[in-house]
């Protein structure tokens, strides 16, 4: 069988999320919460610290999160400040690799003298070092390196700095809860919050669904997660769960691109507005494009809306890989539809905190979508799918609009075609933002990590029951559609 995780930073957070859930469910949490460090670590040599007492300590801190986190706190991405302590200071700096040569061309290229010889080695003033990078390309022996942490590397919102205590720090006015900094972290320091008790007690609360029903909407990328088995298994293990019902967040994708197609006829020039991520970067980077994102909810919150109105009182939990949905959800405009975001990594969690074996369990089928609702999860799909959405309602070509997108794979990439949109230099007339390379697929709270095959991800749309978008969307009765 393949491994659910890549790391062992993954699997410390999972067996945190498990004893959690496991307590909860059996209604002990209150009672035994201080026995988890314990369980998981129970010594006496440590494992992957220093000494037996900062593992227990440090598993306190993960504790916190798998509760909910700090309430003072508005971003859903944390530090755990105890266990950020053991990455080098960023910096250039002068290895032992340098030979002493007499061509001085990393002295030469230094545009603030920063760098002197001394006892026929290049020394580093950090009081004048800019951090240019120009010695680094200067130097013939690539003795000197820049050490950047994984996280600030990860971070391309450069919302991450260090205190004084060399201490990672994340600045909420520049963060879009992407969650990047999450899975690159190998100390496992940045973490986001878990909402997997609110999960529980919704569940919990249904009383088997008699009190109210309680829907699971999954993400389209679901098909890629738990490799160990079948898509159809992981929905059986839901249901099993306690929900009612799970239903794909690809059918609110089909809703969303045939009126994103509609609002970009109309307007002319749009962003999307699937990926919270990139919709909060657009809002804080670039506020004067904000009003060209698309009016429309996510798929996740549109579909999340249909549920409520066809079934008055229930319940929705949202799942994917996504740490930035958390974020999401808090939006005045999407509360009232989605009641508990989880992940695919507080998933297996849940799945086990029950011993529920998935692999074992009979098949159920998700056949809610069509193959341009569940192409979602990758970049570029989303752009296919207005196509469809155009194309259907007979508005591709149509004289006076061409329809032209472009799709942004990254933050990086949203960030080049934001940034000449803003100078009227862009040529194209819709942009699909997608912070996760690659899209959903890469999505920081994926089980696995691995390259994604984005063909895997069109032979999983191609299974779906529906054609087309109308086809779908009709089986609701929307009347607005």
């Amino acid at each position: 069988m393949k491994k659910l995780f890549d790391t062992a930073v993954q699997k410390l957070k999972y067996k945190v999320l498990r004893e959690v859930a496991r307590m909860e469910f059996e209604d002990r949490l209150a009672r035994d919460i201080t026995d988890i460090p314990k369980i998981i670590m129970p010594g006496p040599k440590p494992t992957l610290r220093c000494c037996i007492y900062k593992e227990r300590a440090i598993i306190g801190e993960r504790i916190k999160l798998a509760v909910g986190g700090d309430d003072a706190n508005p971003n859903v991405v944390e530090v755990l400040d105890i266990a950020c302590d053991e990455c080098p200071a960023d910096g250039i700096k002068v290895t032992d690799s340098c030979r002493g040569c007499i061509s001085h061309a990393c002295v030469d290229t230094c545009p603030r003298g920063a760098i002197t010889i001394v006892d026929h080695r290049a020394t580093i003033d950090r009081s004048k070092c800019i951090e240019c990078g120009r010695c680094l390309s200067a130097c013939p022996y690539n003795a000197i390196r820049k050490d950047v942490r994984p996280c600030m590397s990860a971070c391309k919102v450069k919302a991450i700095s260090m205190d004084e205590d060399q201490k990672a720090v994340i600045d909420n006015d520049k963060c879009i809860s992407c969650g990047a900094c999450v899975y690159k972290c190998p100390f496992g320091a940045i973490s986001d919050k878990s909402y997997i008790l609110d999960a529980i007690h919704i569940l919990k609360g249904s009383e088997q669904n008699t009190k109210y029903h309680t829907y699971a909407v999954v993400a389209p990328s679901i098909y890629s997660q738990f490799v160990q088995t079948s898509v159809e298994h992981v929905v059986a293990g839901i249901k099993a769960l306690g929900f009612h019902a799970v239903v794909e967040a690809a059918l609110g994708a089909d809703m969303v691109a045939y009126k994103e197609a509609k609002e970009l006829y109309e307007k002319k020039f749009l962003t999307s507005s699937c990926c919270p991520a990139f919709v909060m970067y657009v809002r804080k980077n670039f506020p004067k494009l904000a009003d060209h994102v698309s009016h429309n909810l996510s798929p996740m919150a549109e579909i999340a809306s249909y549920l409520k109105k066809s079934d008055p009182g229930c319940k929705v939990i949202f799942i994917g890989p996504c740490i930035a949905k958390k974020a999401e959800q808090k939006w005045d405009t999407v509360r009232p539809y989605i009641d508990c975001v989880i992940t695919f990594e507080e998933l297996q969690a849940l799945f086990d905190s029950r011993d529920i074996d998935i692999t074992a369990l009979p098949e159920e089928y998700l056949d809610n979508a069509t193959y341009y609702g569940r192409i979602f999860a990758r970049s570029g799909g989303l752009a296919e799918a207005v196509r469809e959405g155009l194309t259907e309602q007979d508005l591709l070509n149509t004289g006076d609009f061409e329809y032209k997108p472009i799709s942004c794979d990254g933050i990086l990439e949203c960030r080049a075609a934001l940034l000449k949109a803003s100078k009227n230099m862009l040529a194209e007339n819709f942009i699909e933002g997608m912070a996760c390379e690659s899209g959903c697929i890469g999505g920081p709270a994926c089980l696995t990590h691995g390259p994604k095959n984005k063909a895997d991800v069109d032979a999983y749309g191609k299974l779906a029951m529906e054609k087309t978008m109308r086809g779908a969307i009709s089986v609701l009765d929307i009347d607005s559609l």
